[in-house]
């Protein structure tokens, strides 16, 4: 009798039907069968008709050999895919609402470990109540997941990255460092990353980021940010990245404990490691950034704490389209790019 443990046993029509009936199991909704997939956009919309409404898109490709340790498992691999995509439409102020996914899969991938992966995509739409609507799959020499993401917001109330003023001030969602200790623990120290139980929360934000925040949706929705960016190429790229949305403008970061998070000081003083590097270049921290109205900020901090959000002021805006930190009463000016493909310093 002939096996079905890998994906050439199977065919593409039973991957579609396991697709399928995971879908189903885990939601109750069953995928409509046709040449291009529809989205009843009727009851999303606002209740205002004299606002102008916007589709919101996001697609990031994750392939294997850039963005997967081995050490990451498939469910992981699933959920990772899914939540890169959200935290560009969720930074940006609006709900993600639907998702449809091209997968590119290598024949001899065994069959549990496919399912595996399409458990780990569901159950992270599902928390985040996004309708997976549908996809396609085609062989690939390794794993190719290329999501495509949208939501809907009224116009105004879309958080771009142009738009922060002088001497608006930076927040962040979270404090950097971990993922910069994760990689470094995962890609350079040789031997098992159980040796390094001390630093799990580091490990862990590489190989299961955690849940995005919702941040963006609050201050979007009462007006009080200027400008936002997901900061998942590094902290200083995504610096880097407003200053080229508003060129008149630069930034100067606070180098301490409300940007560093503690196990990136720990880590750096136990293995004499640059923390600057660390903080500015680690990547994919999904640690939303935004900018915030100096009249605005106390307003916007009660705001999201009351609704079981953070926001940690790191910086603020000045006129000069640099970007510097002030470090133990030092000025120091950034020159690195963070994490970038196809570059030899990436």
């Amino acid at each position: 009798m002939k096996s079905s443990n890998t994906l050439k046993d199977l065919g593409e029509s039973k991957l579609i039907e396991i697709i399928e009936n995971l879908i189903f199991e885990k939601t109750n909704k069953k995928l409509i069968r046709d040449d291009a997939f529809f989205y009843s956009c009727m009851n999303k919309l606002s209740s205002d008709k004299t606002k102008e409404q916007e589709l919101i898109f996001n697609s990031d490709m994750l392939v294997s050999t850039t963005d997967v340790p081995k050490e990451m498992n498939y469910y992981q691999i699933g959920r990772k895919a899914v939540l890169m995509n959200v935290s560009d439409i969720i930074v940006k102020g609006a709900k993600p609402l639907g998702i449809f996914i091209s997968l590119g899969l290598p024949s001899d991938l065994k069959k549990e470990d496919f399912e595996n992966l399409i458990i780990g995509i569901i159950d992270y739409c599902n928390k985040l109540n996004i309708d997976y609507i549908g996809g396609d799959i085609n062989e690939t020499k390794e794993i190719i997941i290329n999501p495509s993401v949208f939501g809907m917001l009224e116009k105004s109330k879309i958080i771009k990255r142009k738009g922060m003023n002088m001497n608006d001030i930076l927040v962040a969602n979270g404090k950097f460092g971990l993922t910069g200790v994760g990689f470094d623990i995962i890609l350079k120290k040789k031997g098992s990353i159980d040796k390094f139980k001390k630093y799990k929360r580091s490990i862990n934000s590489v190989l299961e980021p955690q849940d995005l925040g919702i941040e963006g949706l609050i201050l979007s929705k009462k007006g009080l940010a200027t400008a936002s960016i997901d900061c998942s190429d590094g902290l200083s790229k995504s610096l880097k990245e407003l200053i080229l949305s508003n060129p008149k403008y630069g930034f100067e970061i606070e180098f301490k404990s409300n940007l560093i998070d503690s196990e990136a000081f720990q880590y750096s003083k136990q293995f004499d490691i640059s923390l600057e590097n660390l903080i500015f270049n680690g990547g994919e921290e999904f640690i939303h950034l935004f900018l915030v109205r100096p009249k605005d900020y106390n307003k916007a901090i009660k705001l999201v704490q009351a609704q079981g959000g953070n926001l940690f002021k790191i910086g603020k805006v000045i006129s000069d389209p640099n970007i510097y930190f002030i470090k133990d009463d030092n000025k120091f000016i950034l020159d690195k790019n963070g994490f970038e493909h196809f570059s030899n310093n990436s």
